[in-house]
């Protein structure tokens, strides 16, 4: 006769299996965030609570995985790769927004960042494609502008000895290399007008617009050319506006590096090349 053996399985605590649920709708409400964001299916602020919420509920699966494998610890229960998978989703969705608020304690409170503090370029096409909800147009003058030298001191105007026709190309080719949306560009004319591209960039992950002018002045030895960047909603940007402006104007300084010149210099008189008495013609 052959003996029967019994193998008793050990009990799943309920907390981790609803830990690794809860993790799971957290991911899925996320990802259904960002893509509301991206694709402006709803209005910023109703999508930007989705998200809050999602990020809130992470927490939840987080706190609750935490308890789980206090039981399991305590009354030797199965279950502790659901609670572990449960921390694991909850850390991945609330890193990158422990990240931001890091950075959000030492930097100010400001949304929007221009090279020249004192008289920032202007929107104009730009003014009249924002929704009324948006964050208002004009500089906040120099308050802001203080506290913006203190955080970003290295930001400031890029003075260049190419011509405005010459800086103009090289701003709109990194502006298009960047595939952001041109709503506006203005060539530079000589002592009429000044050169301007107004654009809409968009944030890595959720896709937030965000609003850039940059401006091409002509001066007596080349060009000037100042550049603004501003979120369009909230009134802390985690210092996103500061960085694409200072990679910005780092791209376009390369970009008329890079350029030919449009006419050679005129070589010194004496010099190989250049026109002597003997090889000018008779008159």
């Amino acid at each position: 006769m052959v003996a029967r053996r019994y193998f008793h399985s050990e009990e799943t605590s309920r907390l981790a299996i609803w830990a690794r649920r809860i993790a799971g709708f957290a991911f899925v409400a996320t990802i259904l965030a960002v893509i509301i964001v991206r694709s402006g299916l709803l209005e910023i602020q109703p999508a930007l609570v989705t998200f809050a919420g999602a990020l809130a509920i992470a927490v939840l699966a987080l706190l609750v995985a935490f308890a789980a494998l206090a039981v399991i610890w305590m009354e030797g229960l199965a279950g502790i790769g659901a609670a572990l998978s449960a921390i694991a989703i909850s850390l991945m969705l609330l890193a990158y927004p422990a990240y931001l608020g890091l950075k959000a304690y030492r930097l100010p409170w400001i949304y929007d960042i221009t090279t020249d503090p004192i008289d920032p370029p202007r929107y104009e096409a730009l003014a009249r494609l924002r929704p009324r909800d948006a964050n208002p147009i004009t500089y906040a003058g120099l308050y802001a502008a203080e506290q913006q030298r203190t955080a970003y001191p290295d930001i400031g105007p890029l003075g260049t000895n190419a011509t405005a026709q010459a800086a103009y190309d090289a701003v709109l080719a990194v502006v298009n290399k960047r595939r952001w949306r041109v709503v506006d560009a203005r060539t530079p004319q000589a002592g009429r007008r000044e050169g301007r591209i107004e654009a809409v960039a968009r944030t890595p992950i959720m896709g937030f617009r965000d609003d850039v002018v940059v401006r091409i002045r002509a001066e007596p030895d080349g060009a000037r050319i100042d550049a603004r960047s501003s979120s369009r909603y909230g009134s802390f940007d985690f210092g996103t506006n500061a960085a694409r402006l200072r990679s910005l104007i780092n791209e376009i300084e390369d970009a008329i590096r890079a350029q030919k010149p449009e006419r050679p210099p005129t070589p010194a008189p004496g010099k190989k090349g250049a026109p002597t008495k003997k090889d000018q013609p008779k008159r």
